[in-house]
């Protein structure tokens, strides 16, 4: 029977793929660097064949074969992690630590109700926190770098499980002076030849924004990098913009001059949801944040009508 390769090899594979520099793939794994070398060598020698291109110098370029060894590495500490987490699911369920990603325009506003919330239902949960775009959130947890994201659907999840779990409405935020500010309500159509601004390219608002006011090329429209900031432009009476309930809710428009109007039409919200790597031993406890996030995302909510 041939040898496998070393669990703690495989790690510093990953971790130089991830950090494209000896020191801080070291730093990353937490041993020196000539510890790092010689497990990479070791590697090397068991599989005979060569994972680094040496002649790049003291640059990192994986061979051909190297980048094929890095993605099966990742695959093989992923099963290796989940023998353990099935273990401790089945010992002792919504304990230990639970790495969640959130997404920037859903963390600032849900997650002051959710918390206390998943505290509550789940005292011995230790919580670790990673706010980011929705595709660095993906890629962590691909790479078993994140167990569960909370995120916003639709968007492109890739091999990831999903969880939809509940709509969150839009709402137009209007300028004072707009010619849709007599309105009670704005439809989509109403939108149409309005001046909109938009999060910037990576947010997936932005892309679920586009499609629900019907300019998926609106490619001269501006883009703000946070919610905060696309409030202040509607403010300065740069144009418009749709806000998510929960953003509204936790008072994202507070001190600004914007008015804020249901918008109605076909595709007029996103759906606030759950991501995890499929197969997932602790499944089953993922889902179990599904009523609670539901739970969180409509406390509370009297206003707007």
């Amino acid at each position: 029977m041939s040898v496998l390769p070393a669990p703690q090899n495989l790690r510093y594979v990953v971790a130089l793929a991830e950090a494209q520099h000896f020191g801080r793939a070291a730093a990353a794994c937490r041993v020196t660097q000539s510890t790092l070398s010689a497990g990479l060598i070791a590697l090397e020698r068991q599989i005979d064949a060569a994972i680094l291109d040496r002649s790049a110098g003291k640059r990192v370029v994986f061979t051909p074969l190297g980048h094929e060894i890095v993605a099966r590495a990742r695959e093989a500490l992923a099963a290796l992690e989940a023998v353990r987490e099935a273990a401790d699911a089945a010992r002792a369920p919504m304990s230990g630590p639970l790495r969640l990603g959130v997404i920037p325009t859903i963390g600032p506003f849900l997650l002051p109700r959710f918390m206390p919330a998943l505290r509550a239902a789940f005292p011995q949960l230790k919580l670790f926190l990673r706010e980011d775009t929705t595709g660095r959130c993906l890629e962590r947890l691909l790479a078993n770098r994140l167990d569960v994201v909370l995120l916003a659907l639709p968007c492109d999840c890739g091999d990831a499980a999903t969880l939809p779990v509940v709509q969150d409405e839009f709402f137009v935020a209007l300028p004072p002076g707009s010619p849709l500010a007599g309105m009670d309500r704005v439809s989509v159509a109403q939108l149409a030849h309005a001046r909109m601004m938009f999060l910037e390219d990576g947010h997936c608002l932005r892309d679920q924004a586009l499609a629900a006011c019907g300019k998926m090329g609106a490619g001269d429209a501006f883009a703000a990098t946070s919610l905060h900031t696309l409030v202040q432009m509607v403010a300065g009476g740069l144009g418009a913009t749709l806000l998510p309930r929960i953003a509204v809710e936790a008072g994202v428009t507070e001190g600004a001059s914007v008015l804020i109007k249901r918008l109605e039409g076909k595709g007029a919200w996103r759906t606030l949801g759950l991501a995890w790597r499929p197969n997932a031993p602790r499944e089953a406890e993922f889902r179990a944040l599904g009523p609670i996030l539901e739970a969180a995302s409509v406390a509370g909510r009297q206003w707007p009508p």
